[in-house]
């Protein structure tokens, strides 16, 4: 044995593990008997099976606890424990983020491996309420030392703030890769009288209620409803304050699009005035689509404002004079339907007559042949 590696209680000794059994461990430590780790010298955390903490063959340093002639009581949680405070101690002041495994669910929180027994609260494991913790028994989770006390024996860890800083920090990436325009899927998450949230990947944006459609909005529950999964086009965003100005009627077609397949010049159409000004009036022929009829279209003869003849909320039939999608822009004549409509009278006038004068021939024709015969 080397003299260096005298056996006396409190010193350490570095040994083989030559056997490994249900309640102890056997160590070839140079002695003249073979040292003794108790299963309950193993860990700092319970141990079932000393086979999941050691196993044959693996070399690992001890503290000497007991000597006798018999045997020596070694101890491997003393040595971990008094390396464990310093890493700790080390990992707290910087605040390294590092791995750590769960060994025991128990009430208020979870307990972990972290060459100590370490303890995660149940208000910092998520970021969110999480009533069973059953499926967390074995699971690696990313941690900080949130406290340390060595005296009090007390060692608190924090998932939760792991996980919000990995948060803010996609949020500020996000936030940093926005662009004006972009067209983006979000989650609706909340919705207020004024508009709704929009999740667009870890940060929130708001769709204000004017956003929400090319119509009127009474209610933004009329048009979203929380976990609707939409697209929205990004308005503007505000770094220093971090606020996202959204739009989701930006993405859905609106009431103009394709209207020059629906609405062709010369057609008949029939709308209903929503505005009179002073060169004419305004008439919604689709909801969200109006025409202009002006003043000098309105009617067959000089007016002096378009309220002489309109009203609003009055039904009226007009012919589509143009279309212009591009400019959303439509020119209406009532005008030409009376127009039209006269020379349809007119005309049917004339047919009449035509026919009345072939009657009259036909009759006056007969008495003269009738009159000639005699």
């Amino acid at each position: 044995m080397d003299e260096t590696n005298e056996i006396y209680v409190g010193n350490t000794v570095t040994g083989k593990v030559v056997k490994v059994d249900e309640e102890q461990v056997f160590v070839d430590i140079g002695y003249k008997t073979e040292g003794i780790i108790p299963k309950n010298e193993l860990s700092n955390l319970h141990v079932d099976d000393p086979s999941e903490v050691i196993q044959e063959g693996e070399e690992v340093t001890l503290l000497i606890k007991s000597v006798d002639d018999e045997e020596v009581i070694l101890s491997k949680k003393i040595l971990d424990a008094e390396r464990a405070w310093e890493d700790l101690q080390k990992k707290y002041e910087s605040q390294e983020v590092f791995e750590t495994k769960v060994k025991e669910i128990v009430k208020g929180g979870l307990v972990v491996d972290v060459g100590l027994r370490g303890f995660i609260p149940a208000s910092l494991v998520e970021t969110y309420f999480v009533e069973d913790f059953s499926d967390y028994k074995n699971k690696t989770l990313r941690v900080i030392v949130a406290d340390i006390d060595k005296e009090q024996n007390r060692i608190i860890l924090s998932h939760r703030a792991v996980v919000e800083e990995e948060q803010e920090k996609e949020r500020a990436a996000k936030l940093q890769s926005l662009e004006t325009g972009e067209v983006i899927e979000g989650t609706v998450q909340r919705i207020t009288g004024f508009g709704a949230f929009v999740d667009i990947g870890g940060i929130d944006g708001l769709v204000h209620i004017s956003e929400l459609s090319h119509s009127r909005v009474d209610k933004v529950s009329d048009v979203l409803e929380e976990g609707q999964v939409i697209n929205v086009e990004v308005l503007s965003v505000d770094l220093d304050n971090e606020r996202i100005s959204l739009s989701y009627k930006n993405t859905i077609p609106g009431p103009w699009t394709g209207i020059e397949k629906r609405i062709k010049q010369g057609d008949r159409v029939q709308g209903v005035v929503k505005r009179l000004v002073g060169f004419g009036a305004f008439v919604e022929i689709e909801e969200g689509v109006e025409g202009l009829v002006h003043i000098s279209q309105i009617a067959n003869r000089h007016i002096g404002t378009p309220q002489e003849v309109l009203e609003v909320g009055q039904t009226i039939t007009a012919k589509v004079l143009s279309v212009n999608e591009e400019e959303k822009r439509i020119s209406l004549s009532i005008k030409e339907i009376e127009l039209e409509e006269e020379q349809g009278d007119i005309k049917q006038y004339e047919k009449e007559e035509e026919s009345l004068g072939f009657q009259l021939g036909d009759m006056i024709g007969d008495k003269l042949d009738k009159y000639k015969n005699d």
